[in-house]
């Protein structure tokens, strides 16, 4: 992470998104690390967990479409985990070409360990918004819902034709 705290100025809302996103990813990356998982890792596991826990045995798409990753890099990181023995993966018989995925004992214990972990570094990096349970860190999360729900154009053309109507008001 870098040690500069402010955004350039006039920082679009974008960059601001992103270098978040950014420093977010490497203080999840650094604090699962001890534990075996990156943060993409820990992103499947810990949303594999809550799933699981919901009772539902994702397949591997519904995987992919609940945690906004492509659905080939849910598949290597699913193979991966395997590997390291934290998940199965066993065709789906209602589907054959679909794999489900479960936690393993070893991946549910290695996963609630990254779980705690990774609460206690949002509690930390939300501390600026007076914390986990504060109203400002409420409001934050109800404006970042509001984003995420709203979908994006259509199409490159959609956003061609966007790009030339602010070319058109600037002239």
């Amino acid at each position: 992470m870098s040690s500069v705290h402010s955004a350039p100025e006039g920082a679009t809302p974008g960059f601001l998104v992103w270098r978040l996103s950014m420093k977010w990813c490497v203080a999840v990356d650094r604090a699962v690390a001890p534990l075996g998982l990156t943060h993409a890792q820990y992103s499947l596991v810990a949303s594999l967990y809550g799933m699981g826990r919901a009772g539902e045995r994702p397949s591997q798409r519904r995987l992919a479409d609940h945690t906004g990753l492509e659905a080939l890099y849910v598949s290597k990181l699913a193979r991966a985990l395997e590997a390291a023995g934290l998940l199965e993966r066993t065709r789906d018989p209602r589907d054959p070409r679909a794999m489900q995925l479960a936690l393993t004992e070893r991946g549910t214990e290695v996963t609630r360990q990254a779980i705690d972990v990774v609460h206690v570094l949002l509690g930390q990096l939300l501390e600026p918004l007076d914390g986990l349970d504060g109203p400002r860190t409420r409001a934050f999360t109800r404006d970042l819902m509001a984003l995420l729900d709203t979908p994006l154009a259509a199409s490159a053309d959609a956003v061609g034709d966007n790009a030339n109507a602010h070319e058109t008001e600037q002239s």
